[in-house]
């Protein structure tokens, strides 16, 4: 879907987990196996400079797909590249801290993502360590202090604790740590969820000035439909392990496809008060263990036939968007 070279691509990407209770427990109750798709072959691409954000309810997927682009999870399916070579096989071959060098991920919790018994200064010249970029004590600190400056910390906070900061200041050191190996691209697991809403503006534009001034690409994880209108420039909504819809960011707000889509963005407050019709979200996500037959969302679409029911929907292209729905297909929307 992205303009340009792409800089991520993943093809047919599924991730199964295992969930079955213990081997005696199933053998006592004669209860089957058990098994979750998180991720159930999904494929996008990110363009160089490019941000991607992904949206959908929780338990959709989302952060799973984040994992398994950093080399946190291995997939059960599918392939991922990165800048042309196979990013799976190259993070589990042992020259993979030169690739884990251009890849990073910002965590969704900045309380849980940094060590409280570190300093600043461990916490940020860890990455510079392991990957041998500084020597010296002097030139270690030196570094910390210029990317505590970019993110808008001082250099006096080297030798303060997590605990002393708010949990905005405390992004902001996990950006930084982030930045440590001048990574070409970002993984940002829902990095604003956890924040004031004025904070979380301060965070997303210092996350916006960097892109411009050092050129990263995002893949951008979130369930706020008004965070991802602000950094966004492509949306891939994600439902039940799949993407349902990928579009520009402005084709999406503006002539959003999918029922789904739709109803996440009704669900947003109507501050301009339009007067538009307004269809809030319907019924909840099914249960991933038992996940519907056909089209995943048919239970609670308004414009579900039999053949949603039975067949599950292939990926349609309209102009630049990408859409998975029977009723688009066949015209009914």
């Amino acid at each position: 879907m992205s303009t340009g070279t792409p800089l991520v691509e993943v093809v047919d990407l599924a991730k199964v987990f295992e969930v079955s209770a213990p081997w005696l427990n199933r053998v006592l109750e004669r209860r089957p196996r058990q098994f979750v798709h998180a991720v159930d072959g999904i494929g996008f691409t990110i363009a160089r400079g490019r941000t991607l954000a992904l949206v959908g309810e929780s338990g959709c997927g989302k952060s799973t797909v984040a994992r398994l682009l950093v080399g946190l999870l291995q997939p059960t399916r599918g392939t991922l590249r990165f800048d042309g070579e196979d990013s799976t096989a190259a993070l589990a071959a042992p020259g993979a801290i030169a690739l884990r060098r251009r890849l990073q991920m910002i965590f969704q919790d900045p309380y849980a993502s940094l060590n409280p018994r570190w300093t600043v200064l461990e916490i940020v010249a860890e990455p510079l360590r392991e990957h041998g970029l500084v020597q010296g004590a002097a030139e270690l600190r030196a570094r910390v202090e210029a990317l505590l400056a970019s993110v808008g910390l001082a250099a006096a906070d080297v030798a303060k604790y997590p605990h002393q900061f708010s949990g905005g200041q405390r992004q902001r050191i996990s950006i930084a740590r982030a930045l440590a190996t001048e990574p070409e691209f970002l993984v940002c697991d829902e990095p604003t969820s956890a924040l004031d809403v004025s904070v979380q503006a301060q965070v997303l534009n210092l996350m916006k000035d960097l892109q411009r001034s050092r050129g990263l690409t995002y893949l951008f994880i979130s369930h706020n439909l008004a965070v991802v209108h602000h950094v966004a420039d492509e949306v891939g909504v994600m439902y039940l392990g799949r993407l349902v819809e990928v579009a520009p960011k402005a084709e999406l707000f503006a002539h959003p496809r999918h029922p789904y889509t739709r109803m996440l963005l009704d669900a947003i407050p109507d501050v301009h008060m339009s007067g538009r019709a307004r269809t809030p979200v319907q019924g909840e996500v099914p249960n991933p263990l038992a996940p519907p037959s056909g089209c995943s969302f048919h239970p609670r679409c308004p414009h579900a036939n039999e053949r949603c029911r039975r067949e599950r929907p292939a990926d349609t292209l309209i102009g630049t968007v990408r859409v998975a729905c029977h009723a688009v297909e066949e015209g009914r929307i």
